[in-house]
């Protein structure tokens, strides 16, 4: 940390916080004496006690020291014009607690003490957390609940594959290879038991699939047919009641869950294109409407918080770590890392491959050479960050000719390949 940007301190806080109330711990800088007191989790108490600090500490910073770097604690603190924030990785403190306590044993109260004495002692190794722009907050928010939405969609459909294999396993092919369709949702509801329908007209089963955009007569014509033969798999009521009412369940939650993804996905899309860097963004092959605002607020509009491309790459656990202890070595990836972030790299990596030729040529080197498929991609986020980082620093959208140049000037293995990628067939990512 650079000690001429380190703003002074008129104290030092450690919290542990919980659902019901935080503990903390307080050392006013140049005193030995260390303040303890409890807060309940409410936003009158905490509103109580920074106005507190306020004016004890008038026109002073205050430096907090807690366990995370999110969750409604943390909004109340950075309301506070005056508090300096340091997010705390709950292993560094783990760890930290078992320097002193072998036995394993933890408690609230010791634990903001122990905050406190990493803020105290350890300060230039800690960085202040300084929040992105409220524009880029709210957008961050939404695409992660929005991917949140998608996860919820993906065990729903998960779970219909499972029960319908169960009782209806003809429903697999005749509702539709998607569960998570309209039409396959429409199907289930009207008809979630083979029995049923059996006893629904053709003409009004016809009628329903041209409908839902299904116009192959042919199609058609063999589901029809298929329907009129299909014997049940089970003719166990027990089974066949339990499961259709299971079904028509999975179904009408899957319903209501379209149009709540698409509104998000709206407003997603609003909000990426009011924002100071999209443009950044949107000029990334393969970003799309997906991607783009989720690698935006990947990077977020703090410019200082990642002053390099390997403090993106070590922050996302793309990066890999190397561990040494004598003659052996070892180099394997990051565990402690934010899932989301690590997911944005590397599912943007595997679509990119699509749509960018340096992309799918270094994806077919990579993949030659022996490397699996999530190892490849991981190199490949590797590389993307690096580009992207650039980018976002200077404000300047993305050129893939000058980095096609570039590749060429260092004579990368990469740039002859990329040279005839027309004779590389576009991969078939798994």
């Amino acid at each position: 940390m650079d000690h001429a940007l380190t703003p002074a301190l008129a104290a030092c806080v450690g919290i542990d916080w919980a659902s019901e109330h935080h503990d903390l711990a307080l050392q006013v800088t140049g005193e030995a004496a260390i303040e303890h007191c409890r807060i309940a989790h409410t936003p009158e108490a905490i509103a109580e006690w920074l106005a507190s600090l306020a004016v004890r500490f008038t026109g002073q910073s205050i430096g907090i020291a807690i366990e995370t770097s999110r969750g409604p604690l943390v909004h109340a603190l950075l309301e506070a014009p005056f508090v300096v924030l340091y997010p705390i990785n709950p292993r560094s403190l783990q760890r930290f607690r078992e320097a002193f306590t072998p036995s394993g044993a933890k408690d609230d109260a010791p634990d903001a003490q122990l905050l406190l004495t990493l803020l105290v002692k350890h300060r230039d190794q800690l960085t202040g957390w300084t929040p992105d722009d409220a524009a880029t907050r709210a957008l961050r928010r939404l695409v992660e609940y929005r991917r949140r939405a998608i996860g919820m969609r993906v065990q729903l459909t998960l779970q219909l594959h499972a029960v319908l294999n169960e009782y209806f396993p003809q429903a697999l092919e005749w509702a539709g290879r998607d569960l998570a369709s309209p039409m396959a949702c429409g199907f289930l509801a009207r008809w979630p038991s083979l029995a049923g329908l059996q006893r629904a007209r053709p003409a009004t089963v016809r009628r329903f699939y041209t409908a839902h955009g299904c116009r192959s007569e042919a199609l058609i014509a063999k589901r029809l047919a298929d329907m009129a033969g299909a014997m049940p798999l089970t003719r166990d009521p027990a089974v066949l009641d339990t499961s259709a009412r299971f079904a028509t369940l999975l179904a009408q939650q899957l319903a209501a869950l379209a149009p709540s993804i698409a509104q998000l996905d709206a407003e997603i899309a609003q909000r990426f294109a009011a924002h100071a860097d999209a443009d950044v963004f949107r000029s990334v092959p393969g970003a799309g409407a997906a991607f783009a605002p989720r690698l935006l607020v990947a990077f977020g509009s703090d410019r200082s918080r990642f002053p390099s491309a390997a403090n993106m790459q070590q922050c996302a656990g793309i990066a890999p770590i190397t561990i040494r202890s004598g003659r052996s070595e070892q180099v394997r990836w990051r565990w402690c890392t934010n899932i989301f972030l690590r997911q944005t790299f590397h599912e943007f990596a595997g679509h990119s491959v699509r749509h960018c030729a340096w992309a799918k040529a270094f994806y077919a080197q990579q993949r030659h050479r022996g490397k699996s498929h999530h190892a490849t991609l991981r190199a490949l986020a590797f590389k993307w960050i690096r580009i992207l980082w650039r980018c976002w620093q200077d404000h300047a959208d993305y050129d893939d000719a000058r980095y096609a140049n570039a590749l060429a000037r260092r004579g990368s293995p990469l740039s002859s390949l990329l040279a005839s990628s027309a004779l590389v067939p576009t991969p078939q990512i798994p």
